[in-house]
């Protein structure tokens, strides 16, 4: 039985981030590992409600309510048990995900919900501390299936299908596991041994690791239809939006996001010397306010840029949800601040970029912004320049983090006989395949960049249609469907 006054006896309450001047000196995690009375003061704040909206909040349907009642009990082992239940990686999800949990939670109406986040970050610190068991299939059901990406989903669908008996392989076309996990996502929110240390518990569960294989090119559709009886594509959303269209876009200096994070990730994982793309000395532009936008703001910081700037397109948003246009228990948009940014820069909301302004030697010295208002009509975005605001902000780089287009155009498509959509993703039916007997899809590749959460549960749901499609014993836990969408207001 929950404590029904936890949550008028404790405040919400985060632990403290590591001091900036020492982290930024670093690439270690910016939260320490918090105190477990801490944790559990946190978790007695949860009052199992009667409708636990926590629960729609989150694809995976993760059982919020249990789990903070176990660690309020200090049944660190029976949490980490009903965590894992639901959630194949929570030591990723607690670190990475935004919790639309947390937004859905009842205690949210006062905006003061419940640290769903920070408590289960910790289940999992205490799960990876008492070590990883694996859990291999009884029996093998002598099917074989093949995952093409090493992201989340494809991750995710690998440990599901390998505990159900099948003989699963994951083809990753870079040198190591973990798809932006791994190169897109900064040491200083997901250390990399975490994915090793899940890597090593899934391939003890017998999970075959093929890295280096470009599928499409180093092996053919023809080649993995023919060794196994399914294929399940989580190859990601990795085609950058960019800005072709604004002049000055050619200019040396002016690079997508990801050029600068993953060889940024490569040279801390000890990969190599250095980085093509070194804010180091400069001053910088991030244009996008997401968080890939301060994913690069950080990774700036600590390659000791001279200064920083990250545009906005949009207004300055409240702090506060604004009950008529993002009623609870949906997701608000408000002012988010990320570690990040409390370690330097500064933020300019309500601009749009003109041009990208060339020094005479054919590389960028700044950006020429004006102030923007961005509004719908009909429908329909349109975003007016206000008249005399243009002005120059000094920028020898400049980082592009307005977001992806969908799954790259890439040989594997055309072999496999799968075409993307209007927003470059793959489209499911109902049953996870393609419209390709046999071939399913999952993860951002069919749902568009999106959040690890969502990531997750397509994964798991694309394994279960995959089970049943291979005549598996049973069924395996399916959270969403290939229409699931987020929880949203009916206007």
């Amino acid at each position: 039985m929950p404590d029904p006054n936890g949550f008028l006896r404790y405040e919400r309450q985060l632990p403290k981030r590591r001091p900036v001047p020492v982290r930024i000196r670093d690439w270690r995690e910016v939260y320490p590992p918090a105190g477990e009375e801490l944790i559990r003061d946190q978790a007695t704040r949860c009052m199992d409600c009667g409708i636990p909206f926590c629960h729609e909040g989150c694809p995976l349907g993760n059982r919020i309510p249990d789990w903070n009642d176990l660690v309020r009990t200090s049944a660190w082992d029976a949490a980490a048990e009903s965590l894992h239940a639901t959630n194949n990686f929570p030591e990723f999800t607690g670190r990475l995900c935004p919790a639309p949990c947390e937004a859905a939670c009842v205690l949210g109406i006062a905006d003061d919900p419940v640290t769903i986040k920070q408590v289960e970050v910790e289940i999992a610190n205490h799960a990876f501390a008492t070590g990883l068991r694996p859990q291999p299939a009884p029996a093998q059901s002598g099917r074989s299936v093949a995952v093409v990406g090493s992201g989340p989903a494809g991750l995710a669908a690998a440990q599901q299908l390998a505990r159900a008996g099948h003989a699963v392989t994951v083809y990753e076309r870079d040198d190591k596991i973990g798809g932006l996990l791994r190169y897109g996502i900064p040491d200083f929110k997901l250390e990399k041994d975490r994915i090793d240390e899940r890597l090593a518990q899934m391939a003890a569960e017998g999970v075959v690791f093929e890295t280096g294989v470009n599928v499409g090119v180093d092996i053919t559709a023809d080649d993995l239809r023919e060794r196994f009886d399914a294929v399940l594509l989580t190859c990601g959303a990795l085609a950058g939006r960019d800005a072709t269209d604004t002049p000055g876009r050619h200019l040396g200096g002016v690079h997508l996001a990801m050029e600068h994070l993953v060889p940024a990730n490569r040279v801390v994982a000890g990969q190599q010397e250095s980085t093509p793309i070194d804010a180091a000395g400069k001053h910088v532009v991030i244009i996008g306010g997401g968080d890939t936008g301060a994913d690069c703001l950080g990774v700036a910081h600590r390659q000791g840029a001279a200064g920083v700037i990250q545009l906005d397109q949009y207004p300055l948003p409240p702090e506060t949800r604004l009950g008529e246009l993002h009623p609870w228990p949906t997701w608000p948009v408000i002012l988010r601040n990320y570690p990040a940014h409390e370690e330097g820069g500064e933020r300019i909301f309500g601009v749009a970029v003109q041009e990208f302004v060339d020094d005479g030697t054919g590389n960028v010295t700044s950006v020429r912004v004006a102030d923007v208002v961005v509004e719908r009509v009909n429908g329909r975005r349109t975003v007016t320049v206000q008249e005399g605001s243009q002005r120059d902000l000094p920028a020898q780089l400049v980082l592009l983090a307005i977001g992806f287009e969908g799954t790259e155009q890439q040989p594997l498509l055309e072999q496999f006989g799968v075409t993307r959509n209007v927003r470059g993703a793959v489209d499911a039916g109902d049953d996870w395949q393609t419209g390709v007997p046999g071939v399913f899809v999952a993860g951002d590749m069919h749902r568009g960049a999106s959040l690890i959460v969502w990531a997750i549960a397509e994964g798991r749901a694309a394994a279960a249609a995959i089970h049943t499609y291979l005549g598996g014993f049973g069924e395996l836990p399916a959270p969403v469907r290939p229409s699931s969408q987020p929880l949203a207001a009916v206007r």
